[in-house]
């Protein structure tokens, strides 16, 4: 019989994730190094690879690469695509974890529907769906002959639900039809590459409810009375549904999106 701590290791396996030196990519390369995986971290230039490079290392013995990669830039997905298919380490796991959240102060953003531009709505979908297509499909014929392939998507709660307008009231934070549609769409790519690239590769989506990141304390205190669990979420709420999705412990799992969002789409 088959021991839990066997499922979970991932003890000569290497995990690809995409935006690892934000918040959640750093605890997500922290949980797969921990079980014994070794890491290829990307993201934008001047990201700081080097603190949770050393991190990896010094806590868990990890094998860390660090590769410099803007994803709405298909040159650049298109060099790293070719990186890693031309070297001789191979893929296990693919976390498509970067995203194009914008901020406030973008133009055709934050802003009312009516105001919203097509500009930004392109930029959007570049990243969190075209991006991810891509990155998919450039790095499946690395994943197939791997042992315990998995591709992971991060999409989000609001590709699942509309927005409940009350808890922006009063506040400069919005929620803008790109990102809710764009991450509907990965959650329906997430089943469709299921099916497709099935048997070798198992292919499910996480969707994070919100993480709390010192956000407007109205909007906080709205969000957590919505919440079952009573309050937003952090990082580490998603260690656990990283490490079952990326090892064996899903090993009959696939095209399903996990919501991890403390009960809020429960009403």
């Amino acid at each position: 019989m088959t021991t839990i701590k066997e499922l979970s290791s991932l003890k000569g396996r290497r995990a690809l994730i995409t935006g690892a030196t934000g918040s959640l990519g750093r605890v997500m390369a922290d949980s797969l190094a921990e079980l014994g995986a070794d890491i290829v971290l990307v993201d934008r230039q001047g990201s700081n690879f080097n603190s949770l490079s050393v991190d990896l290392t010094e806590r868990w013995g990890a094998k860390v690469e660090c590769q410099v990669c803007d994803l709405e830039q298909r040159t650049e997905r298109a060099d790293l695509i070719a990186l890693m298919n031309n070297c001789d380490q191979g893929l296990n796991i693919l976390i498509n974890n970067a995203a194009f959240v914008g901020t406030s102060d973008l133009q055709g953003w934050a802003v009312s529907f009516e105001e919203q531009t097509i500009e930004s709505w392109s930029r959007a979908f570049e990243v969190n769906l075209t991006a991810i297509f891509d990155l998919c499909q450039g790095l499946t014929p690395l994943l197939k002959p791997a042992e315990g392939a998995s591709i992971i998507n991060i999409a989000s709660i609001y590709g699942l639900y509309g927005p409940d307008w009350s808890l922006y009231e009063d506040t400069n934070m919005s929620n803008p039809a790109a990102y809710s549609a764009s991450k509907g769409g990965l959650i329906q790519f997430t089943r469709w590459l299921a099916t497709t690239i099935a048997p070798r590769i198992r292919v499910n989506s996480i969707s994070p409810g919100g993480i709390f990141r010192n956000q407007h304390k109205e909007f906080v205190r709205r969000y957590e009375e919505k919440t079952p669990l009573g309050r937003m979420a952090t990082e580490e709420d998603f260690r656990g549904a990283i490490a079952y999705l990326a090892s064996d412990l899903s090993n009959y799992v696939t095209g399903q999106n996990l919501v991890v969002d403390g009960g809020w789409g429960i009403w």
